[in-house]
Formats: structure tokens, sequence, C-alpha cells
């Protein structure tokens, strides 16, 4: 499949109301649920349409309960420029993987190293200025 950037463009649109979002929002979720199997030939990746769309599902309901609509048009936002970027194969494969990774909260760094690698400050040790 070619890659035509505009294939997908959209202007942005502004939700002057709660229940304009819902709509966009309820269309944004068909677009990517009807869109699973094709993501899935598309970058050859070895999961079935239903954990794409169980992921699809996932990501939707994690954001179910949001109320403020700035903060919804923002969230559509993002999920178009996400779609396109998906649809038009300008990522990789393993960008999509990505999704299905488990995010697990690591044991806290106990050595100096650990915390140095992480990134963590002792604040016994941390000289105050």
């Amino acid at each position: 499949m070619t890659t035509i950037p505009s294939r997908l463009a959209r202007n942005a649109v502004v939700s002057p109301t709660l229940e304009h979002a819902r709509r966009r929002s309820i269309q944004a979720y068909r677009e990517w649920y009807r869109s699973a199997p094709e993501i899935v030939s598309l970058y050859a990746i070895d999961v079935s349409p239903s954990m794409v769309r169980l992921k699809i599902r996932q990501d939707f309901e994690r954001n179910r309960n949001v109320t403020d609509l700035s903060v919804i048009n923002m969230l559509l936002h993002k999920n178009q420029q996400e779609y396109q970027e998906t649809m038009n194969f300008w990522k990789q494969a393993p960008h999509v993987l990505a999704w299905f990774k488990k995010y697990e909260d690591p044991a806290p760094p106990e050595t100096f190293l650990e915390k140095f690698y992480a990134g963590k400050d002792d604040p016994k040790q941390v000289a105050s200025f």
C-alpha cells in the first residue's frame, strides 16, 4: 500500500458540547475497531485482530470518565494523530507491539548503582546550598 500523507488528514475540530465530543469519540472508536485487521496485516505482527481490538477498547475505557471538554478535545486530537500515523505506516512493528507491553513497577532501587542508573538521588546525601 502506498503511503498518502493526506489520506487520513483532517482539520482540527473542537467539540463545543459534550454530546458532540461523545459522537466524535464513538466515531474514532469505530475507525480503530474496523482497522484492526489492517493493522495486523500492515505491520505483520503476530497478534490477532481481536487482541488489537481488546487493546483499543482498554485505551478508550481508560479515558471513559473524563468530563472536562478541553481535555476530551485534546485526547481526540491525539487519537486522530495516532490513528493517522498508524494507518499511514509511519511507525514500525515494535511501536505497535509496544501497545501490548505490560507495565510493571520495578522494585525501588536500593544500592547506589541502582539509584544512579534510575536517576534517583538519596535525599540524605544531597548537599543543600
